[in-house]
């Protein structure tokens, strides 16, 4: 008789109920029935295709796109009793093998290989030969050219329809825009199937932006608050990586740097140190995250701009996987939309994916520019209303104060147009400012009316000013020699007809400004109780020890979110430490004495707590 999944859940992963629309989830697959999964990081997407696999006879095979990822979640669930392997290009002729006769012998329960793996056809004979249980396509938007990481080899997914008629088919992904989703279900050929989705909320992860003003320094005043904790810092180049890991370095910050220019061992000691290492700061490019696993990445900074919103909360999202409090900061300026542009422009691709590209990167400056709640205009991009006042966003907790910029901004568009509309925001506002100089005087441009009118803003201030147009495309920047061009709405503005406000300036603050997280600035996010913490690091110091024994990560072993519930509970029994969430059966025989010990040694060395 088939298991009943919520037995699975609790006897194996250790949890008493399932999460949103998991179970939905769940039950379809292990009836058989094909699911398209649009739920956020951290909102539990693997369990909806392991427990099925669990529940069905056969094999369920994960195709991932990457080998480390692969690596650790055979790793989490070996560690809770699975039976799971990988298949990819670093095994052994005899591991390869070994692989090969457990799966026809049916004592694999999950099997994770790479798109490019599963479609030879040596690979597919070994699946014909077997009892499938279901097909899992993660991190499925990869197989969309609209989406913001596209792999090619995932389009020959689309075959298992007819390959392997009568299993079930599940496609997942934390992120996808309506065109998206509709291409990835045409693409792998899933019209037939269910399509569930859930809020795109990340309440646990706090968004600020601020304006580029010497950033590195702004970053290193942002993570000085953070001390302790592990997280990732975006750079769009390789070299900005590698500066910006030794800068950090050189300012007392441990951190590594990640991006494929580095040689493979070195780029994989990097991602190991990170997984396996606490409060580590990794600064990569966006070759480093997709399918990142760690569950603790307390923060995800950028001191550059993403390529669109899609990227950002993908991005961004790699930080609080386990909910507990976390940070998405990035500081970006003008130039940053500029070369972004650029690099769209020289792409190489078709022109209409060039146009959706520079839409959707519009779009993620207008998130970047709103006065209003980040989290309302960020899921409104997601077609999710929100009504604001997340009260966990820059803007919420330090509402910034507006004007009316209309006349500002009539200056500014007459400035753009009254000089040709090919030259820079340096060359806009020098104009505005009234500041002569030898170019200036060659072109003419001192003899201007729009000459010297913008004195009542500073150079800041009217970097601002542009970068707001843009945002609302009355400003359009061309990519190829970044000059500024007029929009479409900049010809209302110009009449009369439309009026314009814009945010003011603000200094940027370590916390993103507003009332800080709890336990900020000292490391990690505090429960407020003195005990409980002291206790929860103790458990953190144990699980370290056991992983650095197995030469695993330590969340592998349990997440913090587990360890918290311990220290709070402080269980004194087997019994009581199993109920819980996150210790399954399999946990709690490997360690449960461990960490029971822990408990008693704490308490016996502080009885005042």
């Amino acid at each position: 008789m088939p298991a009943e999944p919520l037995d699975v859940l609790r006897s194996v992963f250790g949890h008493a109920a399932f999460r949103g629309r998991q179970e939905e989830v769940v039950r379809r697959v292990t009836a058989g029935g094909d699911a398209v999964v649009l739920f956020p990081t951290g909102a539990g997407k693997s369990m909806c295709y392991q427990i099925p696999s669990l529940c069905r006879e056969g094999t369920g095979i994960v195709v991932s796109p990457l080998i480390a990822l692969m690596r650790d979640q055979v790793e989490a669930l070996k560690q809770a009793g699975v039976n799971a392997a990988a298949f990819n290009s670093t095994l052994t002729g005899e591991e390869a093998g070994e692989i090969r006769r457990r799966m026809r012998a049916g004592e694999l329960d999950l099997l994770y290989v790479t798109p490019e793996r599963l479609v030879t056809e040596g690979f597919l004979d070994l699946l014909a030969s077997c009892r499938i249980a279901l097909f899992a396509i993660d991190e499925a938007h990869c197989v969309s050219q609209w989406g913001h990481d596209f792999r090619p080899e995932y389009l020959r997914l689309a075959a298992l329809k007819e390959l392997f008629p009568g299993v079930p088919r599940i496609a997942l992904t934390a992120t996808a825009d309506p065109q998206t989703r509709e291409d990835l279900i045409g693409r792998l050929a899933l019209e037939g199937a269910e399509v569930f989705t859930t809020s795109f909320d990340r309440p646990n992860i706090r968004y600020t932006i601020v304006d580029k003003d010497q950033p590195r320094k702004q970053l290193l005043t942002f993570l000085r608050s953070r001390r302790g904790e592990s997280g990732i810092v975006y750079c769009l180049s390789r070299a900005k990586v590698d500066a910006t890991a030794n800068f950090l370095n050189e300012n007392g910050i441990e951190a590594r740097a990640y991006h494929a220019g580095m040689e493979r061992e070195a780029r994989d000691r990097a991602q190991d140190a990170f997984l396996k290492e606490e409060g580590l700061v990794l600064v990569a490019t966006i070759a480093f995250g997709m399918g990142i696993d760690k569950p603790d990445v307390r923060f995800v900074a950028h001191l550059d701009l993403p390529s669109s919103v899609e990227a950002y909360y993908q991005e961004t999202g790699r930080a609080g996987r386990d909910g507990l409090p976390s940070d998405a900061w990035m500081a970006y300026g003008m130039a940053d939309l500029a070369q972004r542009s650029r690099m769209i422009d020289e792409s190489g691709t078709p022109d209409e994916i060039k146009r959706v590209e520079h839409s959707k990167l519009r779009a993620l400056l207008a998130i970047c520019e709103t006065p209003q709640c980040r989290r309302q205009a960020l899921l409104r991009h997601f077609g999710e209303a929100h009504p604001g006042g997340c009260g966990n966003c820059d803007n919420c907790l330090r509402p910034p104060e507006t004007w009316d910029g209309t006349v500002a901004a009539q200056k500014a568009l007459s400035a753009i147009h009254r000089t040709g509309r090919r030259f820079g925001a340096g060359h806009v506002i020098d104009v505005l400012l009234g500041r002569s100089n030898e170019r200036i005087q060659r072109l003419g441009h001192d003899a201007l009316p729009t000459f010297g009118v913008g004195t009542e803003l500073d150079e800041r201030g009217w970097q601002s000013v542009l970068r707001q147009l843009a945002a609302i495309g009355a400003v359009v920047v061309d990519a190829e020699h970044s000059t500024l061009d007029l929009g479409e709405p900049a010809r209302a503005i110009l009449k009369g007809e439309r009026s314009v406000s814009f945010r003011k300036e603000r200094k940027f603050e370590a916390t993103g400004g507003g009332k800080g997280r709890k336990g900020e600035g000292r490391g990690r996010v505090s429960s407020g109780d003195p005990a409980e913490d002291a206790l929860f690091e103790a458990l953190r110091g144990e699980r370290l020890a056991i992983a650095r024994e197995q030469g695993v990560p330590p969340y592998v072993v349990f997440h913090d979110s587990t360890l918290r519930d311990m220290a709070r509970e402080r269980p004194e029994t087997l019994d009581a430490l199993g109920r819980v969430p996150g210790v399954g059966t399999s946990k709690l025989a490997r360690y449960g004495d461990r960490f029971l010990e822990a408990v008693g040694r704490f308490m016996d060395e502080n009885p005042q707590r």
